[in-house]
């Protein structure tokens, strides 16, 4: 009951109606049918724990992320699934999550105690086993989002300046933990509940490159696995060498440069002479800039030495700038007013591009769809329509003109004329026709396999040339004032005997029953309006070549009205059934 009650609770507030899979290999991931404890489609376990995935965010490193929601604490919580079986990538992940365990600060994703665990199921082919973290989820924005999209041209000193004040205040509680980070840039810090050019608290993530940095006395602390982001981390980390404190003070610094100019850093450096010069590129208080310029330094003893130095320092910084006249700080508040105005009018015509384009290119994806849709569609009727033609023209030359084909069908008219009680001798060599058009009609449709179809010819021959045959034995139980009504029920039959036996993937019955009503209903035309009149002509037994071509056209016809009511059913009729949600 409580597990319902939470489901119900979370359908409500997020408005989800689907489970995601975490399977990796899982073929159909989502959407998985709301409530179900397995995936349909890899019978992996839906239920992880106490969480259930809703939607996946992305990926990072070797995991993947989700959106999950804590049936315990009633809340939206971030998973993070490992996918490589390595023991390193292992080894790391236990790594992050022993690390950020111990990390008890509000710019830091919280994580319980017991949000790292390993998820575990078998099924036929191996055993899974995969290692999940499951910490806080920070609504808001990062700090390269928020730089591409509200300044382009580089942020307020007075944000950027109260920024690096919470990540300094964030570096020293994990320096005082003895973790380095190592990837600190614009991309792995957040904002939560971001407004534009309003103070909100600022969150470090993605710890997954995260080390400790406990040093020992017996001998030199081990050299770092190279890992790093391209034009954040400093020297020592690209080279592999020993890092400390200083080395997330230069990330840092480097990171506070790209927001302030609006160029990633590797973009403010000389190609030729390696110089990085960034201080002409924007209007800033030149303690600050004196300060920024410290924490990049190529030397580590140049830096500073920890994050108390660098609060102090930023304490006065802070404080000269609250000391200054009341005029710069009214000329920042109308830049900020004056960027949300260029913001609204950019995001507007942003806005109104994309929605072009996607307009533009769906209208382009439609009509290129619906030409191929009609293309394949074409290509089966012709198919179909000369596999029938040719069957029609084998089963009459076996018929009429081979020993054995005259020796069965008098077998056959002898017994069927005695069985039915008919005056009329009954034109046993006709089934051979009928047989002969059917096989040819199924061999049509499955080499053509437009329609995803199996393309199974032994079992789509035996029933294209049952159906038929089946049919002309009910043309042989109608009197002839019935034979005009009579052959619409008899097509019926026929195209929907014949369309179960190709065997689709799905919906067999959806197939079968347009394409019978589809292909019969230009004969019950014919019959109504009576024209031709000699349209039952190619019942009666003849061995007239010139006789011959009112059969072809009449299997012919029914080949392509078959194959275009197929095509109907396969790109039109079945998406919108799946739209409605019937998959099966």
């Amino acid at each position: 009951m409580y597990n319902q009650l939470s489901l119900c609770i979370l359908a409500v507030v997020s408005n989800k109606s689907a489970v995601h899979c975490i399977n990796p290999n899982c073929q159909r991931p989502y959407p998985q049918p709301w409530g179900n404890k397995f995936c349909n489609s890899c019978g992996a376990p839906l239920l992880i724990d106490r969480y259930v995935p809703i939607t996946r965010l992305g990926a990072g490193g070797f995991a993947q992320i989700y959106t999950v929601w804590d049936r315990k604490t009633q809340t939206e919580k971030v998973l993070k699934v490992l996918v490589e079986d390595s023991p390193k990538a292992q080894e790391l992940f236990a790594q992050e999550a022993a690390l950020m365990r111990c990390l008890r600060h509000p710019g830091v994703p919280k994580v319980d105690v017991d949000g790292y665990f390993q998820h575990r199921w078998v099924d036929s082919r191996r055993q899974w086993n995969l290692s999940c973290l499951v910490m806080e989820k920070i609504n808001g924005e990062t700090l390269e989002k928020i730089l591409q999209t509200d300044y382009p041209q580089g942020c307020p000193q007075e944000l950027v300046l109260n920024w690096l004040i919470q990540a300094v205040d964030i570096l020293r509680h994990l320096h005082q933990n003895k973790i380095i980070h190592r990837d600190i840039k614009p991309s792995n810090l957040m904002l939560r509940n971001y407004s534009l050019g309003q103070a909100q608290q600022l969150v470090l993530i993605d710890f997954g490159g995260a080390k400790r940095c406990d040093r020992t006395s017996s001998g030199s602390p081990p050299r770092s696995t190279k890992l790093f982001s391209s034009g954040y981390a400093p020297p020592e980390q690209i080279i592999g060498s020993n890092i400390g404190p200083a080395a997330d003070f230069y990330a840092l610094g480097r990171t506070m440069i790209e927001l302030l100019t609006g160029k990633h850093p590797v973009d403010l450096e000389d190609p030729l002479t390696g110089e990085f010069s960034w201080r002409k590129q924007v209007n800033i208080n030149p303690q600050l800039a004196d300060l920024l310029d410290e924490m990049v330094k190529e030397e580590v003893q140049a830096r500073p030495a920890n994050a108390v130095v660098i609060q102090k320092r930023l304490a006065q910084i802070s404080r000269n700038l609250s000391s200054s006249p009341a005029r710069p700080s009214l000329a920042a508040r109308a830049q900020i007013f004056f960027w949300k105005l260029a913001k609204t009018s950019q995001a507007a015509r942003i806005s109104c591009a994309q929605s072009f384009r996607k307009i533009v290119a769906f209208i382009f994806y439609a009509i290129a769809q619906f030409l191929g849709a009609c293309l394949r569609t074409f290509w089966t009727m012709l198919l179909t329509c000369g596999g029938a033609g040719i069957g029609t023209v084998v089963g009459y030359f076996l018929a009429y003109h081979t020993g054995w084909g005259i020796e069965l069908g008098e077998v056959i008219s002898r017994q069927l004329t005695g069985l039915l009680a008919k005056t009329q001798p009954v034109p046993g060599p006709e089934i051979l026709v009928f047989s002969g058009a059917g096989l040819g009609t199924a061999w049509g449709l499955t080499v053509a396999g437009s329609y995803g179809q199996r393309r199974r010819f032994i079992v789509a021959s035996l029933m294209g040339i049952t159906s038929y045959a089946f049919g002309w034995f009910i043309l042989q139980l109608l009197a002839p004032k019935d034979m005009a009504e009579g052959l619409v029920g008899v097509i019926l039959v026929v195209v929907f005997l014949f369309t179960l036996g190709l065997d689709f993937r799905s919906h067999q019955i959806v197939y079968a029953t347009i394409a019978a009503f589809g292909s019969a209903m230009p004969f019950a035309a014919v019959v109504s309006f009576e024209f031709p009149s000699n349209l039952f002509d190619l019942f009666r037994p003849t061995n007239d070549w010139q006789q011959l071509w009112l059969k072809i056209a009449f299997f012919s016809f029914i080949g392509i009205f078959i194959s275009f009511w197929l095509g109907v059913t396969y790109y039109l009729i079945l998406p919108g059934l799946r739209l409605l949600g019937w998959r099966k």
